[in-house]
């Protein structure tokens, strides 16, 4: 769509391809999201998705890192293995990531139904860690982008959970994939408030024709 001076802001509209459904437009490209005619459609504002996605990124990411970085080491360091720490060490560190972790998906979680996700996709610990990144970056940049990037996200933790105890410099990926979340959560932010700012609403009950 060429870019006019007031661009239409994001929201559910009647599919250009023809088809009877509704597709997602991000702002600025059409998503591969559609739904069909006849369903009750309703995308988040801002005033809803904001706070969300401000403790997302305030404390939820590096909740989530800081809890899979504790847990990793404690395991690889537990009483039994080459480098052991005390008993007790080892399970009050673990303890801690494991409370750390399920704080930050239930984060994640709510992040990523306040921006119109699946439930089920949601709603399970460390998977809607990376299906957050897909919804946003798709919010952000479109499916295309979102395709690319978070897969070798999901590359970068499996390397460090399966070899960072030989290769101590596989810490620097969740540091990495922390930061690529916290970026593109702010950029969010900055592009929802600007949204709330113009006095545009991103809900749409009846989506109106382009």
């Amino acid at each position: 769509m060429p870019a006019t001076l007031n661009p239409v802001p994001p929201g559910w509209y009647p599919d250009p391809g023809g088809s009877r459904s509704w597709r997602v437009w991000n702002g600025h490209d059409w998503t591969a999201v559609t739904r069909p005619f006849g369903d009750r459609v309703t995308t988040p504002g801002p005033l809803v998705v904001l706070p969300a996605l401000h403790r997302l990124a305030r404390v939820g990411v590096v909740a989530f890192f800081a809890g899979l970085g504790l847990l990793v080491s404690a395991l690889a360091h537990w009483p039994g293995t080459a480098s052991p720490t005390p008993q007790w060490f080892a399970l009050l560190a673990s303890d801690l990531a494991t409370a750390l972790l399920i704080f930050a998906s239930v984060l994640y979680a709510l992040s990523a139904r306040s921006l119109g996700g699946r439930l089920v996709l949601a709603a399970v610990p460390v998977l809607n860690v990376f299906y957050l990144s897909v919804v946003v970056d798709t919010r952000l940049h479109g499916p295309a982008v979102a395709r690319r990037r978070v897969p070798g996200q999901v590359v970068l933790i499996v390397l460090f959970i399966v070899a960072s105890h030989v290769q101590p410099w596989l810490a620097v990926a969740p540091a990495f994939v922390a930061f690529e979340q916290a970026r593109n959560l702010g950029e969010l932010q900055e592009r929802l408030s600007g949204s709330l700012g113009d006095g545009r609403s991103m809900t749409t009950d009846e989506p109106e024709e382009l």
